[in-house]
């Protein structure tokens, strides 16, 4: 493992790359590209499954993708390696190929990254950062490489401190930036099933009734939590309902529940399966855990601002704020 890495000779073997695919078989060779995808690791993670994710995320959100290995504490150290993600789609001879750059770095090297991710990001396409590492967010070397991307893509729930990772996420998109949260991603089918509720003109005509917003969590949903209670509270002030929501903990994993006089819905995860009640009925939905591929798909998807988001986070943050400081 050297010193440096030079971009140069990173694009130069891209280059190199093409030339030998273009030159096998007569079907050719056809290079998609929408994005550079950033994703940054610890060298420690499954790099199998990362690799399987990317290649999966390809066909839908072609890029050219550059992996980052954390390799921890030593000396200063960079590595590189250039490789492809080839695919045929059904029923045609010509592949669709896109650039895979994987590079190594020591956290000595970290402040060297920007140096060399920016000459290999694109031109005139977006770049899009996920970061998996908890431990990188909170160094401050990830600025500056966060300061390159177009929309830079985080969990707050692996984070070790949930309460200073939303807060902090709030300030980088008060700051101008875009942001994504998996932790809010994952929520999606709880949105849309609870405001599928409310499509029914009975159940709408009950809304103004609740005045009790309640969230239940259990280990590692607490970030969940703080979006849920702030989405469907923002929800019900867009309608004139000014409820202040009450979070607290549990054993079981996450529950939603409005209420008002004799009329009530409540949403919980049982499992694997959705549980919606609405007064006495109930239903019940399966509710698998999503994998990387299907959140990152859904955010790759979405590369303006997303207004719910920036809103529901930015009152997310003020309920964080207001657990940490008072009782649970």
């Amino acid at each position: 493992m050297s010193a440096t890495v030079a971009p140069d000779s990173i694009l130069r073997e891209l280059a190199a790359l093409w030339t030998q695919q273009g030159q096998q078989g007569d079907a050719g060779v056809l290079r998609a590209c929408t994005m550079t995808l950033l994703v940054i690791a610890e060298a420690a993670d499954d790099a199998a499954a990362l690799g399987e994710t990317v290649a999966a995320l390809m066909p839908e959100h072609p890029a050219r993708a550059i992996l980052i290995r954390l390799r921890g504490e030593g000396e200063r150290a960079l590595s590189q390696r250039v490789y492809q993600q080839c695919w045929k789609p059904f029923g045609q001879r010509q592949q669709i190929c896109c650039e895979q750059i994987e590079i190594t770095a020591s956290d000595a090297a970290l402040a060297d990254l920007p140096s060399v991710i920016l000459p290999l990001a694109v031109p005139d396409l977006p770049v899009i950062l996920w970061c998996q590492s908890a431990r990188l967010v909170r160094r401050p070397e990830f600025g500056e490489i966060a300061g390159m991307a177009t929309k830079v893509v985080i969990d707050s729930a692996a984070a070790g401190d949930s309460t200073d990772a939303i807060v902090c996420m709030a300030d980088g998109v008060r700051s101008g930036g875009i942001l994504a949260d998996l932790a809010w991603t994952r929520l999606t089918r709880w949105r849309e099933t609870l405001a599928r509720v409310f499509e029914n003109r009975d159940t709408l005509a009950r809304l103004s009734e609740v005045d009790s917003v309640q969230v239940r969590f259990g280990p590692g949903y607490e970030t969940a939590a703080w979006y849920l209670a702030a989405w469907a509270a923002n929800a019900l002030a867009s309608v004139g309902q000014v409820v202040t929501p009450v979070i607290s903990r549990q054993d079981e994993s996450l529950r939603l529940e409005l209420s008002g006089g004799t009329f009530r819905v409540e949403l919980s995860r049982q499992e694997d399966r959705l549980v919606t009640v609405v007064n006495e009925q109930s239903n019940c939905t399966n509710l698998p855990r999503p994998t990387d591929y299907l959140l990152m798909r859904e955010e790759l998807g979405i590369v303006r601002r997303d207004a719910v988001f920036e809103r529901t986070l930015a009152s997310a943050a003020r309920l964080a704020v207001s657990s940490s400081s008072g009782p649970s």
